[in-house]
């Protein structure tokens, strides 16, 4: 039985129903048009490597989004691994190009399902009724849930059999606030509610890293991820819930460039210029200078952020020198000089 009350679903199931043991679905957004210039849809990125992790680890994946059929990613970068790979890959891509409805799923059992973000997934995922079904049901049977960048905004209005909202007293993050303000100008004006802002009213407990820094959130069967960064991750945290080993791999490039990041922005700084010296070749050079550029034009009077942002724009210039990199260490070290 189902019941709608103040946009909340409520699943009052009429009995328990066993998760899949090796099925799990990917959800997107269908909201996207013209690569995203017109109207968001989801994050390539995110999918794949999601898939990449979930199929490396033994399980069957499905693709779905609330109507069915063709979905419309945002602009990517199909020479990154995960992205060739999966495109690469027959039944991937023809999942991806006719994805499943949401409400084709009825019957589907799932061990786990993982909503990929895209800020096309802030307009229709949330209000897919299917959707919040599926979740409720395959959470409520034992699976394991999760979602990553904006994909948690569907954990907002789901309630479970008792009453209870799904995210009351949890530990969650997603993509923040400051996230929002730095790369989400276009469209987040346009949201119901900034995704931290919803899920702190829904009672969750919001946690976040800096800015495109890798953090997962692991509370019991309820996994989340902040930004398309942190999706490996997540995906890694869900297959761990599920109660199986992890399938040793590689980090990719980029993974390992925010890898770094973390470690320099949380006191390791010695050690992670040592492992990038020692062969530059394996990291995204552009990303590092490039979070390093945003993270001086976000820190403000932050004499701390501004001198992180510094070291780690300094690190990528002789391998990434570009004329409004140089500036931006040019103002920063210009703040930093001034008195406090």
């Amino acid at each position: 039985m189902l019941s709608v009350t103040l946009g909340l679903l409520m699943i009052v199931p009429q009995h328990a129903m066993a998760a899949g043991n090796d099925r799990v679905l990917l959800v997107v957004s269908g909201n996207g048009a013209d690569d995203g210039k017109t109207r968001p849809g989801f994050e390539m990125d995110e999918l794949t490597q999601a898939w990449a992790v979930f199929t490396d680890n033994g399980f069957e994946v499905d693709i779905a989004s609330p109507s069915g059929g063709a979905v419309v990613a945002d602009k990517f970068n199909g020479k990154k691994p995960y992205n060739s790979r999966f495109l690469a890959d027959p039944e991937a891509a023809a999942e991806l190009a006719n994805t499943r409805s949401l409400a084709s799923l009825g019957e589907q059992k799932y061990a786990a399902i993982f909503v990929i973000g895209g800020k096309g997934a802030m307009f229709d995922l949330p209000i897919s009724v299917p959707l919040k079904t599926l979740l409720a049901e395959t959470y409520l049977a034992g699976g394991v849930i999760g979602a990553v960048c904006h994909g948690p905004a569907v954990f907002m209005n789901v309630a479970l059999e008792d009453g209870t909202s799904l995210l009351e007293g949890r530990a969650v993050t997603g993509f923040s606030n400051e996230e929002e303000a730095m790369f989400g100008k276009g469209w987040a004006p346009s949201f119901p509610v900034l995704l931290e802002n919803g899920l702190r009213g829904s009672g969750a407990i919001y946690s976040e890293a800096p800015i495109m820094l890798n953090h997962v959130v692991a509370d019991g069967r309820l996994v989340t991820g902040q930004n398309p960064y942190s999706t490996a991750a997540a995906a890694e945290a869900m297959v761990k819930a599920l109660g199986r080993p992890l399938a040793t791999r590689e980090p990719w490039a980029d993974e390992r460039s925010i890898s770094l990041l973390f470690q320099m922005v949380n006191g390791d700084g010695a050690q992670a210029r040592a492992a990038f010296d020692a062969d530059p070749s394996l990291y995204d050079v552009p990303l590092i200078a490039m979070w390093g550029f945003f993270r001086a034009q976000s820190a403000g009077s932050d004499r701390e952020a501004l001198t992180e942002a510094v070291e780690i724009m300094e690190l990528a210039l002789p391998h990434f020198s570009r004329p409004e990199l140089v500036s931006a260490i040019a103002d920063a070290r210009t703040k930093l000089a001034e008195p406090k």
